[in-house]
């Protein structure tokens, strides 16, 4: 996959995190700074624990400000535009985020296997950066993280970090092996929201 090309969609995936941190925000009623709070830990919160969690200092976005930006300018677009009634599809931003959660889990285990060598961490790194500040914007809002419930969402993320590290371990180009991974997580996200598929739930009788 292009290197251009998958900085672009990662800066996408930035803004389309971010929204959905304002839209919370919103429905929480909460100020201008909550508002970028809530936008900032959904769009880089899972990236900052991955590379807190690899030693790979300083962040990413202290060493490129432009995710930063990317946040705020979000924020306050959002923030205008959802003021003014627009019949929009409800399509539209799940599979955004289908899209930028796909490389956020790629390029996720992509870093975690520049620094070790081990595939489930690489994996557990791909989920964490692209479900991470999901959970930290749902634990702030004080809601069950998406991820702990029963929609295809983790699950996704972790077959296709698995697509992404076999690929590597059968001697496929880097390139190709993230864009296997890349791939089947968008297409399984992308097939759970267009058949609305769902794990089985775990509960106890009372």
């Amino acid at each position: 996959m292009d290197t251009s090309l998958l900085y672009f969609i990662d800066l996408f995936g930035t803004a389309v995190f971010a929204i959905s941190g304002v839209l919370l925000a919103g429905r929480l009623r909460m100020d201008p700074f909550g508002v970028i709070v809530l936008a900032s830990v959904t769009a880089i919160g899972g990236g900052t624990i991955r590379d807190m969690a690899l030693g790979a200092t300083p962040v990413f976005w202290i060493r490129n400000t432009t995710y930063l930006w990317v946040i705020l300018t979000t924020c306050v677009l959002t923030m205008l535009v959802v003021r003014r009634p627009k019949r929009v599809a409800w399509w539209i931003l799940p599979v955004c985020d289908a899209i930028g959660l796909a490389v956020f889990v790629g390029i996720g285990v992509d870093k975690a296997m520049s620094y070790q060598d081990s595939a489930l961490v690489a994996i557990i790194m791909g989920v964490l950066t692209g479900c991470g500040g999901g959970i930290i914007r749902d634990v702030l809002a004080r809601e069950i993280p998406m991820v702990l419930r029963s929609e295809v969402y983790a699950t996704a993320c972790i077959i296709g970090g698995i697509f992404h590290t076999t690929a590597l371990s059968l001697g496929y180009a880097p390139s190709t092996a993230l864009a296997s991974g890349v791939l089947s997580t968008l297409i399984i996200r992308l097939g759970a929201i267009r058949w609305h598929l769902s794990l089985p739930i775990f509960a106890l009788n009372k």
